[in-house]
């Protein structure tokens, strides 16, 4: 009988702050074993209630091959079994044969199974002849890499036939001769493209560069995409770079073992997604079913490449404790505020991004001072901005969300963590910066992503132009995503900079930035009275100002939204006094709202 899963509460703390030893993680990394093997056997249990299933290959002969493998060599077999390859591909088939996703052929997708089986042996030195599934002229085998075919290229899936003994395969297509490869040792030749590692240190486990693998993506399955030399080469040397400076952090929230993650898949543009939520500079992304996996465009300097990879170790290992917990009861149906996302999130997001980025800030903590990592200086704004951002999804998470116990645990030692970062002394010019950049980014968004209710709106408009005082404000209202997915926090960029000295033409967002609120007033203005489409960014920018020279009146940034349901109401020039009016303090009675709720959709 098999033992419950039990985790000791400090290694549960170590975790929830954040951070995590190696014991913590190798925990993690247990239950990941137990969940893949449950799902392994769910998927067995499929296959021998209907054969059928993987159509023209052999599911009497996939057992076996397995059960011999293990057998005679469990540790590499167990070690395949929790490849990122093998848990997106066993998840994304158990979705298909659920009816939850789509992709190729079923037969083709279920009959994955058996190039694991193949790969198994291979690791093993045991013999097998199976029948294995081939896209066109190639057959993928996890982890390992892909075997090339004689014949024209295609996108056809068919059965070809393989032999495995004493670690060699020989793969016989429909055409041509056969094809015998060693795919363990074997280096790249016409038919054998292996797996991409990148080298971590001296005894450490190699991480893959994973460009040929089907199950690489998050979940559909996509075509082989093999890096070209240079743009290889170009990520050797950015993951060197980032190991070297991941050996110099510490071990808290924030830091990593570069041998800890597992693979990286590079991301191109041609593997889909066209309406991305996000600007695919700096695209990352990673999936609970893939532990220590990432999707990564490639970053312009191994600084980026890996603060990239600590955000996403995040991911997994939040992926991973909620594999083991139930931290939060979340229908999706109501949005909040995330500070680094331009769209709203449900409150499992939430969660997933302030876990991220308490290690962002740590990590960015980390590099402060260290001039070597950090030449342009970036460290203490980031850090500064990262904290203050963090702790209102915290505080979101800890006055919003329905916790359970170790979700309640959980969302407390991250908040304890931030609660103290929050006492570190930075520069007070970087944290004004740091600041202004939070207040400018949540303004954008709530202008961009919420609106009044019809009735709020008709009510401020009757009280502006009949001279009463202004009506409490109700549930603000989701807006429908603009076309384009996104927007990207320009303004924001700017705050970053040391230094901010508008040129001969400076734009609104430089002046503002460089504490010239009148000219920049001005400036936002004209863009606001100008053609086209009425523009947030230009009235993010004009609350902002104008609440700069009139400090009195920061009330209008709490709820943005009400401002700009009454400026088509009035001319431009009647803007300041519609602002001063609305900013008005409250009633004894109450007034205007800024809480962080959004209404369900």
């Amino acid at each position: 009988m098999y033992a419950p899963i039990r985790m000791p509460g400090r290694l549960f703390d170590e975790l929830a702050a954040g951070g995590g030893s190696r014991e913590a993680v190798a925990f993690l990394v247990r239950g990941e074993r137990t969940r893949r093997l449950l799902l392994l056997r769910e998927l067995l249990d499929l296959f021998e209630s209907d054969p059928g299933v993987l159509g023209p290959l052999d599911a009497g002969a996939v057992w076996p091959t397995l059960e011999a493998a293990a057998t005679q060599a469990p540790e590499p077999v167990e070690a395949l079994l929790l490849t990122p390859q093998v848990g997106s591909w066993l998840a994304h088939t158990l979705r298909r044969l659920h009816g939850t996703a789509s992709g190729p052929p079923l037969w083709a997708d279920a009959g994955q199974i058996a190039a694991v089986a193949a790969t198994a042996a291979v690791h093993a030195g045991t013999d097998a002849a199976l029948l294995l599934p081939a896209r066109g002229a190639t057959v993928s085998l996890p982890a390992l890499g892909m075997i090339r075919l004689p014949g024209p290229e295609s996108e056809d899936f068919h059965a070809v036939r393989a032999v495995v003994s004493g670690g060699t395969l020989t793969l016989r297509g429909a055409s041509g001769p056969e094809v015998v490869v060693r795919p363990v040792t074997e280096p790249e030749s016409a038919h054998w493209l292996p797996v991409h590692r990148l080298t971590v240190g001296l005894g450490a486990r190699a991480v893959q560069l994973d460009d040929l693998d089907p199950y690489r993506d998050l979940d559909e399955p996509i075509a082989p995409g093999r890096l070209a030399p240079e743009e290889l080469r170009a990520w050797r040397g950015l993951f060197d770079d980032a190991v070297s400076l991941l050996r110099r952090g510490g071990t808290g929230p924030g830091g990593l073992r570069p041998e800890e993650i597992s693979r990286i898949v590079p991301w191109r543009a041609k593997d889909g997604g066209d309406d991305l939520p996000v600007p695919p500079a700096g695209l990352s992304a990673s999936t609970g079913d893939a532990f220590a996996s990432m999707v990564i465009a490639r970053p312009h300097d191994g600084l980026a490449l890996a603060e990239t990879l600590v955000h996403e170790f995040q991911h997994s290992k939040l992926g991973a404790l909620l594999h083991l917990f139930p931290l939060l009861d979340d229908d999706r149906s109501a949005l909040y505020y995330a500070p680094w996302r331009a769209d709203p999130r449900h409150l499992t997001g939430l969660l997933h991004g302030a876990y991220a980025f308490v290690g962002v800030t740590g990590f960015w903590r980390e590099r402060i001072g260290d001039t070597a990592a950090d030449p342009d200086g970036r460290a203490p704004f980031l850090f500064a901005l990262r904290r203050l951002q963090t702790r209102v999804v915290l505080r979101t998470l800890a006055t919003r969300a329905q916790l359970t116990v170790p979700g309640r645990r959980l969302v407390t030692r991250l908040s304890e963590t931030v609660d103290g970062w929050l006492r570190d002394e930075v520069e007070p010019a970087t944290e004004a910066r740091a600041r202004a950049s939070a207040v400018s980014h949540r303004v954008e968004w709530r202008l961009r992503n919420l609106r009044c209710g019809e009735d709020e709106r008709d009510t401020l408009i009757k009280a502006l132009r009949s001279g009463a005082d202004p009506t409490p404000g109700g549930a603000p209202v989701v807006t429908p995503p603009s076309s384009g997915g996104y927007w990207q926090d320009n303004r924001g960029r700017l705050y970053m900079l040391r230094e901010t000295r508008p040129g001969p033409a400076p734009t609104a967002d430089e002046l503002l930035v460089a504490g010239e609120a009148d000219a920049a007033l001005a400036r936002y203005a004209v863009q606001l009275c100008g053609p086209g489409p009425f523009d947030r960014h230009a009235l993010a920018g004009w609350l902002l100002a104008h609440t700069a020279l009139h400090p009195q009146d920061r009330r209008l940034l709490a709820r943005p939204e009400r401002f700009a349901a009454l400026v088509d109401a009035g001319r431009p020039d009647s803007w300041v006094e519609t602002a001063r009016w609305l900013a008005a303090p409250p009633s004894p009675r109450g007034g205007p709202g800024g809480g962080s709720t959004v209404v369900p959709r």
